[in-house]
């Protein structure tokens, strides 16, 4: 019999944020359907909470239903809700350092990031990463990796992120795209168990140029591209005009669909699965999934906060991690 696939590495992320208790909430909710480790600072919690000291991740199984696992990680400040404390930044970044060693080192089968306030770590540890992602590529060994949003209605990847729309057509380059292309290819068979991937690739401009009338770089470079790597043996449908892109029929015919900017990918998986969106990093030696959310300072401490995302990232990863095994 095989052993048990390893616990998850769950990072505290930023502990005057919502992290914690969706912690504490999703172990409620999930009790024994899969382990994972939640590590910070015990002295975090709020008072009353049911937790167990662990010395490694394998401790995590045994741990009771309903009663939080922690591997105990020291940090130098307390956790005010809503109020983040310079203090904690070197401790933030640290757990998600020991959560990528675990992984690495296969005491983890996957690391889940709780979210992190990028200025907090800035201001009190000099974070020098724009965020989670890059952070994560770093200790990866400086690894190309891609965001992808995911949820069993949809997944998507964009190829250009967080820049304006007017820098979009300069950024998505032949190059990027055929990068973004391969790692998503490479990773759905990976980490999602898809033997042969079906990948949509939708146009930059509208109606995909609508044969240059409305922008050229389809016909200037984009079919040539993916006629390229189709000859490959890559199963890519596009470029596609992204306003027929996203409808159940349409949806039916590939697997992940991979866009030229943010809001082309994004508008639609937060339409479809607002609540069921996972964030996860493509290209990584190792699995991450994270909460499609940030810190909620507004609403931390309130016990008000939905654990439906981190639910949903931590199932992902645990099937995720099952896909890598048995690939």
């Amino acid at each position: 019999m095989a052993a048990p696939l390893a616990p998850i590495a769950l990072t505290c992320g930023e502990p005057a944020g919502i992290g914690t208790e969706l912690a504490i909430r999703a172990r409620a909710l999930l009790g024994a359907e899969l382990p994972f480790a939640w590590i910070g600072d015990p002295r975090h919690l709020p008072p009353g909470t049911r937790w167990q000291a662990l010395d490694s991740m394998a401790e995590a199984h045994d741990v009771p239903p309903h009663t939080l696992p922690v591997l105990p990680h020291e940090f130098l400040g307390d956790a005010v809700a809503g109020q983040p404390d310079p203090r904690n930044a070197a401790g933030v970044i640290s757990v998600i350092e020991r959560a990528v060693r675990l992984a690495e080192s296969g005491a983890a089968s996957a690391v889940c990031t709780l979210p992190i306030h990028k200025k907090a770590l800035k201001d009190g540890a000099g974070f020098a990463y724009p965020g989670h992602t890059e952070f994560l590529a770093a200790l990866g060994g400086d690894a190309d990796v891609v965001m992808c949003l995911a949820s069993d209605t949809l997944k998507v990847v964009p190829a250009t992120i967080h820049i304006a729309l007017s820098e979009v057509p300069q950024a998505l380059t032949p190059e990027l795209l055929e990068t973004t292309i391969r790692i998503t290819h490479a990773a759905m068979i990976r980490d999602f168990g898809i033997a042969s991937p079906r990948i949509a690739v939708a146009g930059l401009n509208p109606h995909a140029g609508e044969g240059g009338a409305m922008g050229r770089e389809e016909l200037s470079w984009m079919n040539a591209l993916i006629a390229r790597l189709r000859a490959e043996g890559l199963e890519l449908k596009g470029p596609l005009p992204a306003d027929t892109m996203f409808h159940a029929r349409a949806r039916a015919g590939y697997d992940v669909a991979v866009c030229a900017y943010h809001d082309q990918a994004l508008i639609p998986i937060k339409t479809l699965a607002f609540d069921e969106g996972v964030n996860v990093t493509l290209g990584l030696p190792f699995i991450r999934t994270s909460p499609d959310h940030g810190t909620a300072f507004d609403i931390a401490g309130k016990g008000i906060a939905e654990p439906g995302s981190l639910i949903a990232a931590l199932r992902m990863a645990w099937k995720m991690a099952g896909a890598a095994r048995r690939g």
